[in-house]
């Protein structure tokens, strides 16, 4: 049972994650990684990643993306042509470059010896905050700074442009 649960998850994840990048709405891109959010969040917790799944919800799906819904209703963007058109080489480029990327990260992921939980600061505890904790305040503090600032420039940024249009 937590297996088909895992693949449904796992597969719902994959189907949205790709809508969110090949749909040419951006209203329909966040909505459909708060799908993706979601499905993280059920994976997090049949791996018993209590605490994880909680903030994946709360969080991510809760915070983040609702704030970047409201930022691409503010900007206003509008719906754009369809796939591919005016910048064939890009569209290649960027194809290609994809392709690679996903190799490397299936290359990556067959090299690792233990699997994706030794990866994960705090799989070994059960997903609980102290673990992750630690993590964040030692080792990864300047990435979380850094990842918090990155953020708030581009909040900014797009209240700009937002406001610029309107003039």
């Amino acid at each position: 049972m937590v297996t088909w649960v895992f693949l449904a998850a796992a597969a719902v994840a994959v189907v949205f994650a790709c809508l969110a990048v090949v749909v040419r709405n951006p209203i329909l891109n966040v909505l459909s990684l708060v799908i993706v959010f979601f499905a993280m969040a059920a994976i997090f917790a049949l791996l018993g990643m209590d605490f994880l799944a909680a903030i994946q919800v709360i969080v991510y799906s809760g915070a983040i993306l609702v704030l970047f819904l409201f930022v691409v209703m503010l900007l206003n963007i509008p719906r754009l042509g369809r796939l591919g058109s005016g910048r064939p080489f890009q569209a290649l480029l960027g194809s290609l470059l994809a392709a690679f990327l996903g190799g490397l990260l299936l290359a990556a992921a067959a090299l690792l010896p233990a699997g994706l939980g030794a990866v994960l600061p705090g799989a070994a505890a059960g997903g609980t905050a102290v673990p992750i904790g630690r993590a964040l305040i030692s080792s990864h503090l300047f990435v979380f700074e850094f990842i918090t600032l990155l953020l708030a420039a581009a909040i900014v940024g797009a209240v700009y442009l937002g406001e610029r249009e309107l003039q």
